[in-house]
């Protein structure tokens, strides 16, 4: 099993910068990759960004593209989601997931997840 447990949401100005931070614990050997979803009130949730446990390779939704950076911290275990120029279509509650599956955008894929940080944009 592994355990994640995400943090850094809160309020934020439309064009303010918010960083998001994930820490993985458990069997992390069995992880492939880390993403962050979204889920805004009525929506279904969606994804955001990921990026290999290895730290190798990148993915991002187009909606945050140019916007958001995910990157990996091996030392602590950790995942981090630094998205800056903020709208308020990115207000949402943001999940932090790991996979061992290689296909990485779909939620369906993955099998742990945080308990979830509210990020709210106002403008």
């Amino acid at each position: 099993q592994v355990l994640l447990v995400d943090s850094g949401g809160g309020l934020v100005q439309a064009g303010g910068s918010l960083r998001l931070s994930c820490i993985a614990s458990g069997r992390t050997f069995s992880i492939y990759a880390m993403g962050w979803f979204r889920q805004a009130p009525g929506k279904e949730r969606e994804f955001v960004a990921a990026v290999t446990w290895s730290g190798s390779s990148t993915y991002y939704a187009d909606s945050v593209k140019g916007r958001f950076t995910i990157s990996r911290d091996n030392a602590k275990n950790a995942v981090y989601l630094q998205m800056n120029s903020l709208k308020p279509e990115d207000t949402a509650v943001y999940y932090c997931a790991s996979t061992s599956r290689v296909i990485v955008t779909r939620p369906d894929n993955y099998d742990y997840w945080g308990q979830g940080t509210q990020v709210t944009v106002s403008s």
